[in-house]
């Protein structure tokens, strides 16, 4: 059994970051192996988690992977690469904030019941005196099924503030196991989509999170967190694997040993991925190689396939722009219909122009920041087959960007989903192997994605032929299905 704790809030800003990134480090110089865990579909705190612990932070999301994956993709990342002494998952929002509409779904309160992990709420203690007992308890007490197992104080203003606080939770038997003081120079900068991406700011981010460590260490008491956290029930069920959920999928694998290579878009512009993407185009046969937009002049030899992903291309629009021999590259591919995904940024650095700097040129379209933040859950609908999914594949996916492509679609638009007033939406675009959209996807949940990217990279590599945008078929080759 892994020990596991939710780190969780009455609200954003509260300080569940600082607290779970610094414990994961804390209990890492202590000599454990910590997995580490956020809720919801963030990238960004599980860059920050992922220096602390040593090894890729996970995300867990009812709405993106599914509800019932949630206990399997936990026990899969606790086990992977070595079994983990202890969990630390970071919470999302409040408690009981869930998908808009939906209720609790999707909130930290339905992940920290589905895992049966007891909660560690971190309180903003700011300007706050006896009221804070009034808002633990009406947290601890909102819904009986949630454990709300220790509080730490952040933001104590003086010794006399942390009796007070202290004197006010005695009354409700709910242990505090932490007062955390004001450290302004520990603070991680954000940007307009959220926090700076701990891969864009090396060594700073690096002494960050060293630092958080000692504050924690020296504020919180880790035997008892550790305590309340072994607590936790054994879960029942095997672990998420990535070759069991391709095998199922294949009539039959390759048997001339041939793996084509995929390159993963990396680098300080392209930070937002999930770690079950290269796993399971790894179980479904490909070679995964990460390479930098902005500075590695070629692709990675051999390259038959394409992965870009989310992240901030904006900031690093110059960059990009002035990488010109990549910039033909890439566009050189998608000619000779090397299939290519892209997601969000991946999308942007496909564009014609991103804020009027040159980019790829591989669709038929232009990119700008605006001031309105497309902000939420999609539940879509392919709208042709790619090299992606197959017409009328549904999806659940998420859209996080301050940009806008103008058009906003091609001749075939890659999704189509309900707007919250109701209205039918297009978006995206599927041209020739190339399936590009803002909207960001977890392939747990749709495996045969990797399985049909793989297929598509591998036909492309030794006969030059892969799987066409509207209809399926193949130019010599044979179609894809999965």
């Amino acid at each position: 059994m892994t020990a596991r704790i939710v780190v969780a809030a009455p609200a954003s800003g509260h300080g569940k970051t600082s607290v779970a990134t610094g414990l994961l480090a804390a209990f890492a110089a202590r000599g454990l192996t910590v997995s580490p865990h956020k809720v919801g579909p963030d990238y960004i705190d599980p860059g920050y988690h992922a220096l602390a612990a040593g090894r890729p932070g996970r995300t867990l999301d009812p709405w993106l992977a599914g509800e019932e994956r949630l206990v399997p993709l936990f026990k899969h990342a606790v086990a992977t690469p070595v079994p983990a002494d202890l969990a630390v998952i970071e919470g999302v929002m409040g408690l009981y904030d869930g998908a808009a509409g939906r209720g609790e779904f999707a909130s930290t309160a339905h992940v920290a019941r589905t895992l049966d992990a007891p909660v560690l709420l971190v309180v903003d203690s700011t300007a706050m005196g006896r009221s804070v007992a009034a808002l633990v308890k009406g947290f601890a007490g909102f819904d009986p099924r949630i454990r709300v197992g220790g509080v730490v104080l952040n933001r104590v203003g003086s010794d006399r503030h942390e009796m007070i606080l202290r004197l006010a939770l005695e009354e409700l038997g709910i242990p505090v196991l932490g007062a955390i003081r004001r450290h302004d120079a520990l603070a991680t900068p954000s940007r307009h989509l959220g926090l700076v991406p701990a891969a864009e700011r090396s060594q700073e981010a690096v002494d960050v999170v060293r630092g958080l460590g000692a504050v924690v260490a020296d504020a919180v008491d880790l035997d008892a967190v550790l305590a309340l956290a072994r607590s936790a029930p054994e879960l029942p069920g095997p672990a998420w694997n990535p070759d069991s959920e391709i095998a199922a999928l294949r009539e039959s694998a390759p048997t001339d040993g041939f793996r084509p290579v995929i390159a993963m878009a990396g680098g300080a512009a392209f930070t937002f991925s999930y770690a079950e993407t290269a796993e399971l185009l790894t179980a479904a046969g490909a070679d995964v190689v990460t390479f930098d937009p902005r500075s590695d002049e070629t692709l990675p030899a051999g390259t038959s396939g394409l992965v870009i992903g989310g992240g901030f291309p904006e900031i690093y629009a110059e960059e990009l722009s002035a990488n010109r021999p990549l910039r033909i590259a890439v566009a050189e591919r998608a000619k000779v219909n090397v299939p290519i995904v892209a997601e969000c940024a991946g999308l942007l650095y496909l564009a014609r122009s991103l804020d009027d700097r040159e980019m790829c040129g591989v669709l038929d379209t232009e990119a700008n920041m605006t001031g309105r933040l497309t902000l939420g859950y999609r539940e879509a609908t392919a709208m042709s087959d790619s090299v992606l999914a197959t017409a009328g594949a549904t999806v659940r996916g998420h859209e996080f960007h301050r940009t806008a492509c103008r058009p906003g679609t091609g001749v075939t638009p890659a999704w189509e989903w309900t707007a919250p007033d109701g209205s039918r939406h297009r978006e995206g675009f599927v041209q020739g192997a190339v399936h590009a959209s803002y909207l960001h996807l977890h392939w747990a949940s749709m495996p045969g994605a990797a399985l049909r990217l793989t297929e598509a990279a591998r036909v492309n590599a030794l006969t030059g032929d892969v799987v066409h945008s509207s209809t399926g078929a193949t130019g010599r080759g044979r179609e894809v299905k999965a």
